[in-house]
């Protein structure tokens, strides 16, 4: 019969042998939690691939009131750079004002932004001849709209607006607008240069207010919006002119037409062409 020496050793013994299997136990769950740690963490670099090179388009594809105009790409194949590529991140000043080359135009040319000297008072008058009808325009010179109305002179004189349409409509009760300035009529177009917001924070966009559109500040461009009905919106939109009477009469018959899917917003039932943007006679 067994000591009472020996039934203690073999207990001993078998404690032993317990501990060894559950430290092996916990070695075995520890490399399985490593290795689908590893797994988690490799599916989440490749879902997040996916999204950067699955969604690639303009970094401007977001306008205050525009819509996202994504591309697919793959991750071999980087996006075409857009016109004028070799500017991008330059900067060209006109009195004031500073703008930044972003290559991103998509009026199939690279077009120029203002520089040398620009007016910094009075006023400007620019007729916009549409589709439905000629649009008065009265723009201010003055700050702070100094740089937005220069920009819209040049861009007007270079052509740039001719032919584009006018992309959104909105017609619903606190924001009644018609929006312009695309030429790729998708919202995410721009003249391939950006040039801060500029307001006094007391803006408001009232019937007859041309404002600029923009994708935060920073990224006012050649987007902007002419207001047919009192608008109620942030003062984040640089306000750089007015409209007349014979164009407000325009807008409202464009907005009477309606949006072109029935709802509130989007683009006109009837759509509105920029057939030219000249100095009024």
């Amino acid at each position: 019969m067994p000591s009472n020496k020996q039934r203690r050793q073999a207990a001993q013994r078998h404690l032993q042998r317990q501990l060894e299997r559950r430290a092996e136990q916990a070695k075995k769950r520890r490399r399985n939690l490593l290795l689908l740690v590893t797994v988690v963490a490799v599916l989440v670099v490749a879902g997040a691939a996916f999204l950067v090179t699955g969604l690639g388009g303009d970094d401007d594809t977001t306008t205050a009131s525009g819509t996202d105009a994504a591309a697919t790409t793959s991750a071999a194949a980087a996006p075409t750079p857009g016109p004028g590529a070799e500017r991008a991140g330059q900067t060209t000043t006109a009195g004031p004002c500073t703008y930044t080359y972003d290559a991103q135009g998509s009026s199939g040319v690279a077009n120029d932004a203002p520089s040398g000297d620009v007016a910094t008072e009075g006023t400007v008058a620019e007729t916009v001849t549409t589709s439905a009808g000629a649009i008065g325009l009265t723009l201010d010179q003055a700050a702070p709209a100094t740089c937005a109305t220069a920009s819209f002179v040049s861009l007007a004189s270079q052509g740039y607006f001719d032919g584009t349409p006018c992309h959104r409509l909105t017609t619903g009760e606190g924001l009644q607008v018609l929006q312009c300035g695309d030429p790729s009529g998708t919202g995410g177009g721009g003249p391939g240069y950006a040039f801060p917001t500029s307001t006094a924070g007391s803006e408001t966009y009232a019937r007859g207010t041309l404002a600029m559109a923009n994708a935060g500040q920073g990224t006012d461009g050649s987007q902007f919006f002419l207001v047919y009905g009192d608008s109620q919106l942030p003062a984040d939109y640089t306000v750089f002119g007015t409209i007349d009477e014979a164009g407000l009469a325009v807008l409202d018959g464009i907005a009477a037409g309606g949006v072109a899917d029935g709802s509130s917003d989007g683009a006109p039932a009837s759509p509105v062409t920029i057939e030219s943007v000249t100095p009024a006679a």
